[in-house]
């Protein structure tokens, strides 16, 4: 055998910092909303052999050979994501949601054409319109935001947007929108201007496939979404929609942006598929809005002021701009409550004064500390220590410790799989 021995012999730099990652994420909170932890079954799937399989194509039109088992792989992963979301068709290649969303606008727009998104600010994506990503370079891009007292999407002004504007297509979806989108009644403003809509579920997918969510599959022109975040999969993208929409979907992902499909991360795709199908799925899913309900709760009762007060689904938003005299900055707060392991991204809050980069909010989401099995009472002690690492400007240390002897006694894995 040509192969040397493990990683630890082959590259202990690499070795050494997949361990600390271990440890930092077995010794810490994890409170980033779009992060998860996937089974020891989809990290050993995402692991395999099938790295190695070049599948160019799809399941039986394939530009390689010996691609008969990643064929029943790939057709697998299709099966189980239109069962569980109840679409007629899906492409399971893109590479992530951004390049599943990419697919769907080359599917359905020109170079130049007119989009209407979220704003990056108030809740959106990148890949809604940003400037400095390919939705607001390749395309004429506007953006409809939250009402500046509810802090809701406003979807009379969506519906006058579209009508002032005449864009070529509705792009729906959020990274950091803590109520729910009614998927209906955009869809009925869509279709009442003539034009397609995207809706992009990445971070509510998990609810939407068991029901907590309403779907927008039945009508949105495609649906995209990630395969991680609340879906608790590998990292990854994918498309759903109707049959007859899937041919001009699959030439837009392969050959028109991706070259070979990644067959190691579909194969991880269908087990997390697979697992979403289990009726636990969706205990695991109400657990999450409870979790997240709570956290909220907690943080409000203790004067952390949350963007739309509360949330609906896996995440929230702290707004400091509205705490105390204003002057902390989601920058600080994130470094401070790094320093005691509990982790969470800076964020813009609607209608946002301090650059991306400094911002004045913190978003935080509750699927990875639901997947360790996290519930109500820790949920509370969480928003203590927030409250008191914010209160304190980091000067709280002490809290390191108990977040440490917390998380102790809940594993990521068990420990015959470390």
């Amino acid at each position: 055998m040509i192969f040397e021995p493990r990683l630890n012999q082959v590259d202990p730099e690499i070795h050494r910092c997949i361990d600390q990652e271990m440890d930092r994420a077995q010794h810490g909170l994890e409170l980033i909303a779009s992060e998860n932890y996937v089974s020891p079954a989809v990290l050993e799937a995402q692991g395999s052999i099938l790295t190695n399989k070049y599948a160019e194509g799809y399941p039986h039109h394939r530009y390689y050979g010996g691609c008969q088992f990643v064929d029943e792989v790939e057709e697998l992963a299709i099966q189980r994501a239109c069962e569980l979301f109840g679409a007629q068709a899906a492409n399971v290649q893109p590479h992530s949601g951004s390049q599943a969303n990419m697919a769907a606008y080359f599917a359905l727009l020109k170079p130049g054409d007119t989009i209407l998104g979220m704003d990056l600010s108030q809740g959106g994506h990148l890949t809604h319109g940003s400037s400095v990503n390919f939705s607001g370079k390749l395309f004429r891009a506007l953006s409809y935001g939250v009402h500046p007292e509810t802090q809701r999407l406003d979807y009379d002004q969506i519906r006058d947007q579209i009508k002032t504007n005449r864009p070529h297509l509705l792009v729906v979806g959020a990274s950091a929108y803590p109520r729910q989108i009614d998927f209906k009644i955009l869809g009925e403003i869509a279709s009442e201007a003539g034009i397609p809509w995207i809706a992009d579920i990445a971070h509510i997918s998990g609810l939407v496939a068991v029901g907590l969510h309403p779907s927008p599959i039945a009508s949105a022109t495609y649906t995209t979404t990630t395969t991680h975040k609340t879906l608790r999969g590998p990292r990854g993208g994918m498309v759903l929609c109707d049959e007859k929409r899937l041919k001009a979907i699959n030439r837009q992902v392969f050959p028109g942006m991706q070259g070979g499909p990644l067959m190691h991360v579909i194969a991880a795709k269908a087990v997390c598929f697979r697992e979403a199908l289990d009726p636990r799925f969706l205990i695991y899913q109400k657990k999450v809005l409870s979790n997240a309900q709570t956290l909220a709760h907690h943080l409000m009762q203790r004067g952390l002021p949350l963007v739309t007060q509360g949330t609906d689904n896996h995440l929230m938003l702290i707004d400091l701009s509205r705490w105390k005299d204003g002057s902390t900055t989601g920058q600080e707060a994130e470094a401070w409550l790094d320093q005691v392991g509990i982790t969470v991204n800076k964020n813009t809050v609607p209608y946002e004064k301090r650059s991306p980069q400094v911002t004045s909010g913190i978003r935080l989401g509750v699927p990875a500390l639901t997947t360790r099995g996290m519930g109500a009472e820790v949920m509370e002690k969480i928003a203590e220590w927030i409250e008191a690492v914010l209160t304190s400007k980091g000067q709280s240390q002490p809290i390191a410790k108990e977040v440490e002897s917390l998380c102790a006694s809940f594993p990521m894995y068990p420990r015959a799989f470390l």
